[in-house]
């Protein structure tokens, strides 16, 4: 006796939730899995590259002269010339004017990979570099920053009594962490509002739950906060859960998720393309044109499907959202994405030993939706413009956005 669509749906689902595991720890490796090239940068290595014309030679003099000559107090010793070459690194970078392009030394590493994985101390909110202002994408729900009222959009204006409009996003993250139970002083000033505003935010432990899960009526709700390297796994068991509802309709709600490992928007976009539909396109320098396609698990061809987003949905959000879109899958509902349209790569960074001592996040091409469209700095528009809710909205459990949704599902024949 065969078995019905969604009894299949659901064994399908189960099997592969016992062997998704797999998924997540190959996801470790890297923002889009690529072979992680490893190149030698340390003191010991004085040499140029070969192949390269630039001349160092200015570089190593002034290393050479602060060595012998700099007099203030303060010993250039081990510690401090590493610091040095850190910065040296740093300095290599900024030329390049890219706010994602950044290296990691080895502290700042494990802050970043400890934010990738879900866990880590300090307010729970991701920023970046905006028409050259610090920036909340977006602030995580439920996290410090969230509750003292930090919004995406919301301009960083001080950090402490640091002034932010010459710091570079690793910097800002650098002094906004912090141990748990200490606190940090953020100045904002939020669009729409006629002065900056000061908060005391508590610094605590920022366990992020890549996936929740709710019902509206008939409709199923899956919450995705943050690509993190469980999203696609923990995205299948909510789509056990949504079998189980018996329901066909569904709102996949991307509102304040910055973004995270590519590959996880590949693999989610997956279960709603036919195979070799295009989820995004890859525009490389040399002109090279890639195109990263469904493998085609087509789990739902007949669901209907929201997609709630706003300006803190980024990155593998707007991969998500556009591929869906593009593909006549989803429509969108809510404000104008952030519009980070890059595709970074992880390069592990090595000293003469092959010990690795940092990491560089490089951009190495821009991504355009399925239909070409370049979402750099002007995000992706939705389908149905619904403004956020406001404070009021908020404290009386009224959600515009969400009940917009609500309407079209329940009127699907009309939406089509």
């Amino acid at each position: 006796m065969e078995m019905s669509g969604r009894k299949k749906i659901y064994f399908i689902l189960t099997a592969l939730i016992i062997i998704g595991a797999s998924f997540a720890v190959g996801a470790a490796f890297g923002y889009n899995q690529r072979p992680e090239i490893e190149r030698v940068f340390g003191v010991a290595n004085k040499s140029t590259p070969a192949g390269e014309e630039i001349d160092f030679s200015p570089f190593w003099k002034v290393w050479r002269v602060v060595g012998e000559k700099y007099g203030l107090p303060e010993e250039i010793d081990q510690k401090m010339r590493q610091k040095m070459v850190w910065g040296a690194i740093n300095g290599l970078l900024t030329p390049l004017d890219d706010p994602y392009t950044v290296f990691f030394p080895p502290a700042e590493k494990e802050l970043f990979e400890s934010e990738v994985r879900g866990n880590f101390e300090g307010v729970g909110m991701e920023i970046a570099i905006k028409d050259g202002i610090l920036t909340v994408v977006s602030p995580l729900k439920g996290t410090p920053a969230s509750n003292a009222g930090i919004r995406a959009g919301d301009k960083i204006l001080k950090i402490d009594d640091k002034e932010t409009d010459k710091m570079n996003v690793e910097e800002a993250v650098g002094y906004i962490r912090g141990p748990k139970g200490s606190s940090v002083r953020i100045t904002i000033f939020s669009p729409g509002s006629d002065k900056p505003r000061e908060l005391s935010v508590i610094r605590d432990t920022i366990q992020v739950p890549a996936i929740e899960t709710s019902r509206a009526g008939d409709v199923f709700i899956i919450k995705l906060n943050i690509f993190s390297e469980r999203a696609a796994f923990e995205f299948q068991k909510a789509l056990r859960e949504f079998v189980l509802s018996k329901t066909d309709k569904l709102i996949i709600d991307l509102r304040g998720n910055p973004g995270g490992y590519l590959d996880g928007a590949v693999e989610i976009a997956s279960w709603f393309l036919e195979i070799g539909k295009p989820v995004l396109r890859e525009k490389y320098k040399d002109g090279k044109e890639d195109v990263l396609r469904s493998r085609g698990y087509n789990a739902f061809p007949d669901t209907l499907i929201v997609i709630l987003v706003n300006e803190g949905s980024a990155s593998a959000s707007e991969i998500l959202a556009g591929a869906l879109r593009d593909n006549g899958k989803a429509k969108l509902v809510g404000k104008k994405t952030f519009g980070k349209g890059s595709v970074q790569e992880p390069v592990q960074i090595t000293d003469s030993k092959s010990v690795v001592v940092g990491m560089l996040k490089i951009t190495i091409a821009r991504w355009l939706t399925p239909n070409g469209e370049d979402i750099t700095k002007q995000g992706i528009k939705p389908d149905y413009e619904v403004d956020n809710p406001t404070p009021e909205e908020i404290e009386a459990k009224k959600d515009p956005q969400l009940a917009k949704a609500l309407e079209l599902l329940n009127n699907w024949p009309s939406v089509r």
